[in-house]
């Protein structure tokens, strides 16, 4: 009924500034039946009249001057309202809410951010990175990122890239201990975990054998719920761990890690990016994602091919 009673007032102030009913149903988009029932209705439903109407000309009551002077302020308001939306979707402006996971991917996503603030420098990115799933309808998330399978039904996902699960240790590591040759052997070797922060649950070592992903448990050295910490004892040479390849593909690359039973890498965690209707996201939300997709979208910089695996295994 309000959305009615509005277009109503609406077609009483052109119809008072035109001084034409016809007029005023013109410059509505409408018939001048339709101009004439909705004011028709309104008066009804008001038990006033609006409108002196004879077939030259066209006056406000003093009912409906008074109804003009005291909602033309509040529907300029809305009218700015529904100005400033229309513009969060056709401008590349305004906050860009975007959540991810903590562990080990800040430095991924923070370049992707950098650059598309260089891009848009009127948009304020407001970024959440959690290991805890929330929800992302209460949370007003614009873009979000996570790990493992898509998320829930009623939100669009994009699969970017498949990370490798690497076991690795630093060449320190491998010339006091030496180099595990089989899973087995890793019982008898320093070993990290990973817990989760949120329910400090004990992840396992993901393993590919022959193509089907399991899981391995060893006993901890070093237990941590910190991926910065566990790739920092790693490089230490403390332990040996099962690295994510964001954390650890430079390294190896470098030389300050090395790759180890690369016939047991896993690549079955798939980062998803994920987001609501693509049908009314505001331009700057549609704009980060497509940036998104052409960064993240089988970067080589964030996996090893198999030749480099082969290349930087130990032997």
């Amino acid at each position: 009924m309000l959305r009615k009673d509005i277009r109503a007032i609406d077609i009483l102030a052109k119809a008072a500034a035109l001084g034409s009913l016809r007029q005023a149903a013109i410059a509505q988009g409408i018939t001048p039946q339709a101009a004439s029932q909705a004011l028709a209705q309104l008066e009804e439903s008001l038990g006033v009249r609006l409108l002196h109407r004879t077939t030259r000309s066209l006056s406000l009551t003093e009912e409906g001057q008074q109804l003009l002077d005291e909602t033309q302020p509040a529907l300029a308001i809305l009218e700015r309202a529904f100005t400033r939306a229309r513009q969060a979707r056709d401008e590349v402006t305004g906050p860009l809410r975007i959540v991810g996971p903590r562990s080990a991917f800040a430095p991924v996503l923070w370049p992707v951010i950098d650059e598309f603030c260089q891009l848009y420098p009127d948009v304020q990115p407001e970024v959440q990175l959690d290991d805890n799933l929330g929800d992302w309808v209460l949370d007003r998330v614009d873009v979000g990122f996570r790990f493992g399978s898509p998320p829930s039904k009623g939100i669009i996902a994009r699969s970017l890239f498949a990370a490798q699960l690497i076991i690795c240790a630093s060449p320190d590591y491998l010339s006091r201990h030496g180099v595990p040759r089989s899973l087995d052997e890793l019982t008898l070797h320093r070993c990290s975990v990973f817990r989760h922060p949120g329910s400090g649950q004990i992840f396992p070592w993901y393993v590919d054998i022959g193509g089907e992903i399991q899981t391995r448990e060893f006993p901890p050295t070093v237990a941590t719920n910190n991926t910065e910490l566990e790739v920092q004892a790693t490089l230490t040479g403390q332990v040996i761990s099962q690295l994510s390849s964001l954390s650890a593909a430079t390294l190896i690359r470098e030389g300050r890690l090395v790759p180890l039973l690369i016939e047991h890498v896993a690549s079955h965690l798939h980062l998803y990016a994920y987001y609501g209707s693509r049908k009314v996201q505001p331009l700057r939300v549609r704009k980060f994602i497509e940036l998104a997709v052409e960064r993240f979208r089988d970067n080589k910089d964030l996996t090893l091919s198999t030749d480099e695996l082969t290349t930087y295994a130990a032997t």
